[in-house]
């Protein structure tokens, strides 16, 4: 299990667009991978989930990731956030 904080930087935080990307990203890994932002945690893999969390521009989530391809998932989740949502991984590794 991988495991990391990160701050949000996007202005929408992890609203609309951004969020519509972070589950299109994790949804491409076998791994289970989950958001925590305070003391909720939520599927990354469900929109809903992810905006139901409230994410805003500034916040710091937890992003965790368990399985088989968890290195891949989490290099690909941390790729797309340091890009501020601008770089989406097309080949699920993160490169």
């Amino acid at each position: 299990m991988l495991e990391t904080r990160i701050t949000i930087a996007h202005e929408a935080g992890l609203q609309a667009r951004p969020a519509a990307l972070f589950v299109q990203v994790a949804n491409k890994f076998t791994s289970r991978i989950w958001i925590a932002k305070g003391d909720k945690k939520v599927n990354a893999k469900s929109i809903l989930g992810v905006m139901s969390l409230g994410v805003r521009q500034g916040d710091e989530i937890t992003v965790i990731v368990n399985g088989d391809d968890e290195e891949n998932a989490m290099s690909a989740m941390q790729k797309l956030i340091a890009s501020n949502f601008s770089e989406v991984p097309q080949d699920g590794t993160g490169d």
